[in-house]
């Protein structure tokens, strides 16, 4: 079994502030995670703290394209150095967040590898790009779209090598059986799961179809993204944007635990959970759980 070597990369750049004068409280997300004992119940590796640029727009305004682009490319950069280093080692890198613009370190840091899928675990495809909307601005609402060439080339191109991941290469689940984007990322080629097809299905059935695309000799590897959005807002609503009619955490343990389980995983990051919206912790100590239960932990009864 690989080790598990744990980074935190507490950036919230790419997200709106909650509040004029505040910051996106999800930069607490890997301190939340660890104070539930995460890195003893995963018998992980200190990986290290990934210091994320200050949070600071200046004088953004709509239309000037993705805020903090400069900073999220520097980095996009640094992270993607931490992932490659631990990937190439042969260790399992889960990067505790952040915001969902993280993802683009991890895919950075696989495309210098070779070529790599996406299992996306995610309440939106995070799509949006200068094609499909009349501006853009969040990065952690378009990273998809960047991770697969779509936007400006400050974020798209990095080292020149665009696109980080294929659109045939990426596998989508929980994704609200009404998204809009839906037509959108199957004409592409994606592969999309939604919560009303987990549901009916089976997260393991789900996770089985995918892998079956995931672990195909075309591929060197795939990552795991996670946004703990993807949970239904009665558990988890301890995030920037609850979506209703969310999976359950029976739904999407089983999900989880088979994609993880796959020798062709080679690393997890996860994000958006905001402890300043979780004052009791409760939904930060399921969030753990699910991890430790998914990534089969020796202290996964605790």
């Amino acid at each position: 079994m690989k080790k598990i070597v744990l980074i935190d990369a507490p950036s919230n750049l790419g997200l709106r502030p909650p509040a004029p004068g505040a910051v996106p409280g999800c930069y607490k997300l890997a301190g939340a995670l660890r104070e539930q004992g995460l890195l003893r119940r995963l018998d992980a590796t200190e990986g290290g703290v990934v210091v994320p640029p200050r949070y600071d727009r200046g004088d953004w305004r709509e239309g000037d394209g993705v805020f903090h682009a400069a900073a999220l490319a520097a980095y996009t950069r640094t992270l993607a150095d931490r992932v490659e280093r631990h990937v190439r080692a042969g260790d399992f890198p889960v990067v505790l967040g952040g915001d969902c613009s993280i993802q683009l370190g991890a895919s950075l840091a696989l495309r210098r590898l070779g070529r790599y899928g996406l299992a996306a675990v995610d309440a939106s495809a995070d799509f949006r790009h200068p094609g499909n909307a009349p501006s853009v601005g969040a990065a952690a609402g378009e990273e998809l779209a960047l991770a697969t060439g779509r936007g400006q080339r400050d974020l798209t191109d990095l080292e020149g090598l665009r696109p980080y991941l294929r659109d045939g290469d990426v596998h989508l689940f929980g994704i609200r059986d009404d998204d809009e984007e839906r037509t959108e990322l199957t004409g592409a080629g994606m592969s999309v799961s939604t919560v009303g097809e987990i549901r009916k299905h089976g997260g393991q059935a789900r996770a089985a179809t995918a892998l079956a695309a995931l672990e195909d000799g075309g591929l060197d590897g795939f990552w795991v993204h996670l946004d703990a959005d993807v949970l239904d807002p009665s558990v988890m609503p301890a995030v920037d944007s609850p979506d209703p009619d969310g999976l359950l955490p029976h739904e999407l343990l089983p999900l989880l635990t088979g994609l993880l389980a796959s020798e062709r995983c080679v690393g997890l990051n996860v994000t958006i959970y905001d402890p300043d919206l979780d004052p009791d912790g409760t939904a930060g100590a399921l969030l753990a759980d699910l991890l430790v239960d998914a990534l089969g932990g020796p202290a996964a009864a605790d």
